[in-house]
């Protein structure tokens, strides 16, 4: 499901956007349903990035633009952060971000940027804001896409189940959600008591892979009697520990890759 085509256009798009408009992309990957693993064959490809002006840019006196957003063309969908504010960002333990950081697909890669940014992750993490963001997600999909419905786009009940997935993985300590929808399936759905849960998913990421990205399907009974179940059991848990990151390490990181670019 992945076009070295598309791969090629992507790079090639990162570098006119760095000559056009002198910026140095440090990190750029796929986030999405294919860097998610159940993308169809017409889901787009969403590129995103983290970039850093020269450094006068930074010296002056007007507020600017700190997101980068090209225009839809074609399949590509690419937009990036600028590095201060995916550092603020960083800050709050966005789950987004993080997730970045952890794409299966890769199209730029600064090799001193990438570990140091990682590292520096590590530090603001936080489960209680990972845990409540990805179980606000998986209320809202689940009102707006599922709730009452008799037919449903199959990729929606795929949008509920990874942030339910991802609550039992922030819930069971086992750190930063991964970007891959199987291997949330693997570590945090009971191989025994949940078995069906896993065949109707199994099943219903390869409909989504083989269909059309919209195609509409009746709701499945076992997938809807899970995901109203986890909500209420997640709902009642106590939200997991708070964490909070030394905010000086931000600004030395950001003067460091400031003055580099």
């Amino acid at each position: 499901m992945f076009s070295q085509d598309a791969f090629r256009r992507v790079q090639a798009t990162l570098r006119t956007v760095e000559q056009k408009y002198n910026l140095r992309v440090l990190y750029a990957c796929e986030s999405g349903s294919r860097a998610w693993g159940f993308a169809s064959q017409d889901s787009d490809y969403d590129v995103r990035f983290i970039y850093v002006h020269r450094q006068d840019w930074y010296l002056s006196v007007q507020e600017r633009r700190d997101v980068f957003e090209l225009p839809l063309t074609r399949d590509l969908d690419v937009s990036g952060w600028e590095l201060r504010k995916a550092l603020r960002l960083l800050q709050k333990s966005n789950p987004p971000l993080l997730e970045w950081l952890r794409s299966p697909v890769v199209y730029r890669r600064d090799p001193a940027f990438v570990p140091d940014f990682k590292t520096l992750a590590e530090q603001f993490y936080s489960p209680r804001r990972c845990f409540l963001h990805y179980l606000h997600m998986g209320y809202g999909n689940y009102r707006d896409y599922l709730q009452g419905r008799e037919q449903v786009s199959l990729k929606k009940y795929l949008y509920v189940f990874r942030p339910l997935l991802a609550c039992r993985w922030i819930e069971q300590g086992l750190g930063p959600v991964p970007m891959l929808f199987q291997q949330l399936v693997d570590h945090v759905l009971d191989t025994r008591w949940e078995l069906h849960v896993r065949e109707e998913l199994a099943a219903l990421v390869t409909s989504k892979r083989s269909g059309d990205e919209l195609a509409l399907a009746p709701a499945n009974p076992v997938l809807s009697q899970f995901i109203e179940t986890e909500l209420k059991r997640l709902d009642a848990l106590a939200p997991p520990r708070e964490t909070a990151g030394n905010a000086e390490e931000l600004d030395l990181f950001f003067r460091r890759y400031c003055v580099a670019a």
